[in-house]
């Protein structure tokens, strides 16, 4: 994808050629006679599409496509759309469908990528999908390169050229839902005016050939853009194009703690769009990197489902229209899948916890409620000991080490005690603390919770490790320790909890309510 393609070039942005790589997203496109206001929203919207990547052979893909298979094989893609519309994915989105000069599809303009006599990859993903009725988004690109530079006039030919031909050939299919537009520039501090022409010169051949079909893009930079300057929202404004599902750029870790920022400039967009007839949607990063680089010489693992879920939070909390991803395929894998892509233990462990999720699983959804600042706490400040007060202040931080409403604890063994003032059903108990392993910041290691009666003889209610989750070179993000179900009664409720470095605990939820 072009933020992770040019991550180390954004100050120079605005001088970038036109790029054609890309990340992932899909939605509905809002009708031409009217603007649409779109007030926050407060419930946390799934992931309902994803990225198709079939041409990135480079290292980022060790695992999201691996030498060991043919990533040109009819079958595995045929498993894959199947599994991932069984993950509630409605959206798939064809980052490419021809790339160096040859063709996924049985092009007459070039030469083909794979086995003739063999079911394109393209036909097989469109064919599946149509039986699971999942739409797909077709790509114009790639023509040359990865990085395709649309304001040449042979590339753009050419992009013209393949849309001729895929149109001939898929217009017509059940799956053909819109065109994919991988005029992927950055529009920070706005968005150049090479690629605003880039974009609706090739909506209106979209809309010449294809008429009803949407369109969509996924421009980088959000974290980067100038909502003030005077050209901003004119720039926006020009554009033709049906959708644009923004890159988050959580996984491409610009910053160290990108996402209370990511929160306020997603309600500046959605601002901006409340003054468009543009569909805006969220391109979620699943990803993180395997080494301490965050560029072309690191594969893409996956990241803690924990860090996904605030990806999805702020983009739902700012009226996100449709979240979609780059990307689920060798990223988020269900483990009963013939064709095993992805890190190995990583990518079924964040499936089970964005399944858990979707399910309803408690523990998420106090995760959930928390980071729409929507969980109370059942104990209050005059419980806590004198100097542990602010963990009952119910005041959340966020995914950033400085933030001054985490408490810090040192490395060692540490007790916090409540005084519930009288003997109380007690159910659950949460500890909420930051992941931060860049930082020497860590989880608890054991975590013991005591109830007493009477303040000085404790029994000993539950004992839990903090979830795990080995992914911990760039990301910063917030886990919990979940004592549930306990029916137990007790006036004293006392946590004590190792850390080997340093932790940071923001809340000590006792029955925490919404």
């Amino acid at each position: 994808m072009n933020s992770m393609n040019k991550l180390k070039m954004w100050v120079t942005v605005g001088l970038l050629s036109l790029g054609t790589s890309l990340s992932a997203c899909p939605g509905q496109a809002v009708a031409a006679s009217s603007t649409v206001k779109h007030p926050a929203k407060q419930q946390v919207l799934p992931i309902t599409g994803s990225w198709i990547n079939l041409a990135y052979k480079d290292v980022r893909n060790k695992y999201t496509n691996p030498t060991n298979f043919d990533n040109n094989d009819p079958k595995l893609w045929e498993a894959k759309v199947r599994e991932m519309a069984q993950m509630g994915l409605e959206y798939l989105v064809f980052m490419e469908v021809a790339n160096d000069g040859k063709a996924y599809y049985p092009s007459k303009l070039m030469p083909w990528h794979y086995t003739k006599g063999v079911k394109s990859p393209v036909d097989a993903i469109l064919d599946e999908a149509a039986k699971h009725n999942v739409k797909v988004f077709m790509s114009t690109g790639w023509a040359q390169n990865q990085d395709d530079n649309l304001q040449d006039p042979v590339i753009k030919k050419r992009q013209l050229q393949i849309m001729d031909e895929l149109a001939a050939l898929y217009k017509n299919h059940k799956a053909f839902y819109g065109w994919y537009l991988p005029v992927e520039d950055c529009i920070c501090p706005v968005f150049a005016e090479h690629a605003v022409q880039a974009v609706n010169s090739l909506v209106e051949k979209a809309h010449e050939l294809t008429p009803g079909k949407k369109t969509l893009i996924s421009p980088y930079g959000i974290g980067l853009s100038e909502f003030d300057h005077p050209d901003f929202e004119k720039q926006m404004a020009k554009l033709k194009v049906d959708i644009i599902a923004y890159q988050d750029e959580v996984g491409c870790v610009r910053e160290p703690f990108p996402i209370p920022g990511l929160k306020k400039n997603w309600e500046r967009m959605r601002k901006v769009h409340d003054k468009l007839n543009i569909e805006m949607w969220a391109n979620c990063e699943t990803f993180t990197w395997e080494e301490g680089t965050n560029d072309r010489q690191s594969a893409l693992i996956p990241a803690a489902y924990s860090r996904l879920l605030s990806q999805q939070v702020a983009a739902s909390a700012a009226g996100i229209d449709r979240i979609i991803s780059f990307m689920f395929g060798g990223i988020i894998e269900n483990p009963a899948s013939p064709y095993q892509l992805g890190q190995p233990v990583g990518s079924n462990k964040t499936y089970a916890d964005y399944m858990s999720w979707k399910a309803g699983d408690n523990y998420w959804k106090m995760m959930e409620s928390a980071f729409l600042n929507q969980l109370r706490n059942g104990a209050t400040q005059e419980m806590a000991m004198p100097e542990q007060q602010m963990l009952f202040d119910g005041k959340l931080a966020e995914e950033d080490k400085d933030d001054a409403r985490w408490m810090h604890f040192a490395q060692g063994c540490h007790d916090c005690v409540v005084d519930m003032k009288k003997v109380t059903n007690i159910n659950t108990v949460m500890l909420r603390y930051l992941n931060y392993h860049a930082g020497n910041v860590v989880a608890p290691m054991k975590t013991y919770l005591y109830l007493s009666n009477d303040g000085k003889n404790y029994r000993l209610a539950g004992i839990k490790d903090a979830p795990c989750f080995p992914n911990n070179k760039h990301d910063a993000w917030i886990d919990a320790v979940l004592f549930n179900n306990l029916k137990e009664k007790a006036r004293y409720v006392k946590v004590t909890f190792d850390t080997p470095q340093q932790t940071f605990v923001d809340e000590l939820f006792i029955n925490p309510t919404k």
